[in-house]
């Protein structure tokens, strides 16, 4: 019995190991922690991106003046595409709608246009709500709307199992405080 007792009382006391037991706990925390800072800015990457693409494309159509051709609103968007740098761009889409606002703040769609990979365009002579801040701002004036979806691809899936939806949208007042007439054969 007193055998067992020192054997006992030698394993609570002992320091060997204690380090790489210790270690052993840690570890799969830590490497959760920095998968984890990996994944998540990645994704702020990603989100900071579409963004940037978006506000580009409406920000180059709101600095027009007169009108635009399809042919102009297609190198704006493949010059959006371009920020997305490495990133897939087939699955990036975007629209841009102008809206003509009256005096009250009511905005109404004069025209709208997908890019390249597809987008929800608006219904022309529709109606458009506006952000409330917005329509107080534009009115009696001319805005550009930009707006872009792209599903984020998680890298690893070890946090994020499926696309995270990211969307984003702009709006501009037409520098010249006028109509952009979209020409489109």
């Amino acid at each position: 019995m007193q055998l067992i007792r020192t054997r006992i009382r030698k394993f609570v006391q002992a320091r060997d190991a204690v380090a790489a037991i210790e270690f052993a706990l840690v570890v799969p925390i830590l490497i959760t922690l920095y998968l984890g800072s990996i994944e998540l800015s990645q994704l702020i990457t990603v989100d900071r991106r579409v963004q940037t693409a978006n506000g580009t494309v409406g920000d180059l159509v709101s600095q027009r003046k007169g009108s635009i051709t399809c042919a102009q609103l297609g190198q704006y968007f493949q010059a959006s595409q371009a920020i997305l740098a490495e990133l897939p761009t087939t699955t990036l889409k975007q629209t841009v709608t102008e809206v003509s606002v009256d005096a009250a703040g009511v905005g109404t769609v004069l025209w709208s246009q997908a890019g390249p990979n597809g987008g929800t365009t608006q219904i022309t002579n529709q109606t458009y709500n506006l952000d409330p801040g917005m329509a107080g701002i534009s009115q009696s004036s001319f805005v550009i709307v930009s707006e872009s979806w792209y599903p984020y691809k998680p890298l690893l899936g070890l946090f994020f199992t499926s696309d995270i939806p990211l969307y984003r949208k702009n709006y501009f007042v037409s520098r010249y405080a006028a109509n952009i007439a979209y020409q489109c054969p």
